[in-house]
């Protein structure tokens, strides 16, 4: 029970729910080490003993949490906006306390953040300092504006204590109106220009294609983080070295201002590497190769490094200036690892101890001799790659405004970071170490599953009034019209697997969600960008009501809605929520034409994925798909009949549209019958994962120019009628 109680106290599950009335007990020798990468010594009784007493002593002597969330009252015009929770109406509502991750389960909304809950004595003084550096005596909790600011209390007896004070929009915003979309994972998208893979040349010109031609309101794409470098790289794009910073293998060279000023005596070897660029696009293009992101990102850095020979202008050196002290430290933190993971490769552990800790290897690298030295150059070559790349997604940005696309580009946040990359090095305090992100056993496995991501600590988040994590979605934000976050579960909890571990044996972990919460409602509203949650798979209750309350768009998946409290059978399309994006697939699952066909349970055969007998899979497959094909008849959203693959792929998206779903996403696959999958979950070496362009039925890789000519394109896409629609209208 001792144990247990300290558990608790730090947010540590000892137990928990799988499913309705199934309760399964964690291993003490889980939770204690997940204690441990707490930094809470719970190896013996002794041990807890004594820990449990500091940590309730430092619970009574504290006279502030280290965060306080404050929400602002709801907009009077946003009619359908629910009140801040535990505020009144038109008040705005005392401020709310960050009070540890263990304070609330997940659907329950925190206690009241008053003086008397802050356990703040009799004549405590307060004084906040907001982030323009303004100072307020007892403040007017309704009048203080809108930021990260710092709460400060003296006590009458001398104690003091300071905590930031988050004073947050009450909902993040919402769509102006109702739209659709196309959903892409941008290496796959290959054009005629192409060096090998998709860039953001390719996306600019698909967002002004799609916005302009068919009136498409926005373009979701892959996370487009910094890779970890070296050979071979990991190509998932969902487990980068660093979120904050993007990769520039996705840069266009030739749109580069300086390409165009290369000087004579490089030509050559500019042409050169123009050839092999060439070459790598059309291995893929042509001669079916894979995309090999490392092969490109050779040939690009060569070019590069040409193109750094020249000579900026003074507007440019001024904006890149302006880059890098906008950037700050974190950057620099970025860049510095990049350079050393050039000369020592990326596993940072391994690399001399005084580069282990990016302030002595700051120093290491202004040094005249030693590991770090020589390197301020190849820092500043890292920093001005990020900044061109930085310029390029303002310009795919700029592309969706000029095209008239309601939202624009919606960027993707991978759930966590690789454990030898950029970000676990320069904010190791942040990470829990010897820890990795997963999910616990469930239906679909039987055995977990373990990420290798490292986790942010709770406790370090707190401490630092969620620094990292406001820095991160500030950077995300700037061109973004919305963001999708993967597993958005995890801003209330994530399954931590101890090393060496199997995860099975790993246990939950809460995060204060009110504080995630309210950090992305601030970021978002100064961006003016939509939420949208990847909240598929097991969500534990009260988590999807607690996001739309906040305005987080949820995410539907066609054959995931089905009645699975009563019939279960397909979800009519009037009883689907109205806060989510919809559509038929994700880069996770099946196209839609693999699964009308049935194609995905062959390739799972194949691939020896199937956890049962191939005819009774394939059977339960067909009965599911003839369910809905049925339904889709019922409602005269396939007036051709069963048995027309393009034609059902284009009744799926109709029903759809018949959703009050705010927005309605098109996996760019679908529209030309792409029947493979992006990634197969369950596979590493067994299948291309993340190297596959969008082809045809046939399997041929096809262009961007191929895509915007395509018939079948175009007859999918015409089922989304007029360019603009009211919110609740519903075309067919």
């Amino acid at each position: 029970m001792t144990l247990a109680r300290l558990a608790a106290l730090h947010g540590v599950a000892t137990e928990y729910a799988p499913s309705e009335g199934v309760t399964v007990r964690v291993p003490d020798a889980t939770v204690v080490a997940v204690l441990g990468a707490l930094e809470v010594d719970a190896s013996t009784p002794e041990a807890v003993e004594r820990s449990l007493e500091a940590a309730l002593r430092a619970d009574r002597e504290r006279l502030l949490p280290a965060t306080v969330v404050r929400w602002r009252a709801p907009d009077p015009a946003d009619g359908d906006a629910a009140a801040a929770p535990g505020a009144e109406p038109g008040s705005g509502g005392p401020p709310r306390a960050g009070a540890g991750p263990a304070a609330t389960s997940a659907g329950a909304e925190p206690p009241r953040a008053d003086e008397a809950f802050l356990g703040l004595p009799p004549g405590t003084r307060l004084r906040v300092t907001t982030e323009a550096g303004e100072e307020a005596e007892d403040p007017d909790w309704d009048l203080l504006p809108l930021g990260v600011h710092t709460l400060d209390a003296l006590a009458p007896d001398g104690r003091g204590g300071r905590s930031t004070l988050i004073v947050a929009p009450a909902r993040v915003p919402r769509p102006e109106r109702r739209s659709f979309g196309l959903l892409v994972q941008l290496y796959s998208l290959l054009s005629t220009r192409s060096w090998g893979m998709g860039d953001l040349g390719d996306l600019r010109e698909l967002i002004s294609w799609a916005g302009r031609t068919h009136g498409a309101g926005f373009v979701q794409v892959n996370p487009l983080h910094a890779a970890v470098p070296g050979a071979p790289t990991d190509p998932s794009p969902y487990r980068p070295s660093s979120r904050r910073f993007p990769d520039p293998v996705h840069l266009r060279i030739e749109d580069i201002p300086a390409y165009a000023h290369v000087a004579p005596e490089y030509r050559a070897e500019l042409d050169s590497v123009l050839t092999d660029a060439a070459e790598q696009r059309e291995k893929v293009l042509r001669k079916g190769a894979l995309i090999d992101r490392d092969a490109v990102w050779e040939v690009k850095r060569r070019a590069l490094e040409l193109l750094r020979t020249v000579e900026p202008g003074p507007g440019a050196r001024a904006d890149y200036l302006d880059f890098l002290a906008e950037r700050g430290r974190a950057l620099e933190d970025h860049a510095t690892y990049s350079a050393l993971a050039e000369r020592h490769g990326h596993h940072w552990r391994s690399w001399p101890a005084e580069l282990r800790d990016p302030r002595s290897a700051e120093a290491a690298v202004r040094a005249e001799t030693g590991p770090g030295a020589g390197l301020l150059d190849r820092i500043d070559f890292h920093c001005w790659l990020a900044w061109l790349t930085d310029r390029q997604l303002a310009a795919a940005g700029a592309a969706a405004r000029e095209a008239g696309m309601a939202v624009g580009v919606v960027h993707d946040l991978a759930v966590g970071v690789h454990p030898e990359g950029s970000d676990a090095w320069a904010q190791q305090d942040a990470f829990a170490a010897g820890m990795s992100v997963g999910a616990p056993p469930d239906a679909f496995n039987a055995l977990g599953q373990d990420w290798g991501l490292p986790p942010w600590r709770p406790d370090a988040l707190a401490t630092s009034g969620y620094a990292p994590y406001r820095g991160l979605l500030a950077e995300l934000l700037r061109h973004a019209g919305a963001l999708r976050i993967d597993h958005v579960m995890g801003l209330f909890r994530l399954w931590w697997v101890p090393e060496g571990r199997p995860p099975t044996e790993g246990t939950y972990v809460r995060y204060d969600a009110e504080a995630m919460l309210a950090v992305l409602a601030l970021e978002a509203h100064r961006a003016g960008a939509l939420v949208i949650g990847e909240d598929l798979g097991t969500v534990e209750p009260g988590v999807r009501e607690r996001l739309s309350r906040r305005g987080v768009l949820g995410t539907s998946v066609l054959w995931f809605e089905r009645d699975w409290t009563g019939t279960g059978r397909p979800l009519a399309p009037e009883r689907w929520r109205a806060d989510c994006v919809a559509t038929a697939t994700t880069h996770d699952l099946p196209s839609t034409a693999a699964r009308l066909s049935g194609d995905h349970v062959a390739l799972r055969h194949r691939l020896g994925l199937l956890t049962g007998d191939l005819e009774r899979e394939r059977n339960q497959d067909a009965a599911d798909t003839r369910e809905w094909l049925a339904l889709l008849q019922r409602l005269g959203l396939l007036p051709e009949g069963p048995g027309d693959e393009e034609a059902e792929v284009r009744a799926v998206h109709r029903f759809l549209l018949r959703t009050p779903a705010r927005m309605v996403g098109v996996w760019l696959p679908d529209a030309v019958g792409d029947r493979r999958p992006q990634n197969l979950p369950g596979t590493w070496d067994q299948y291309p994962n993340w190297r596959l362009p969008v082809a045809g039925p046939d399997g041929q890789p096809l262009t961007l120019e191929d895509l915007a000519a395509s018939p079948r394109l175009h007859r999918l896409l015409g089922v989304f009628g007029a360019r603009t629609a009211p919110p609740d209208a519903r075309p067919v």
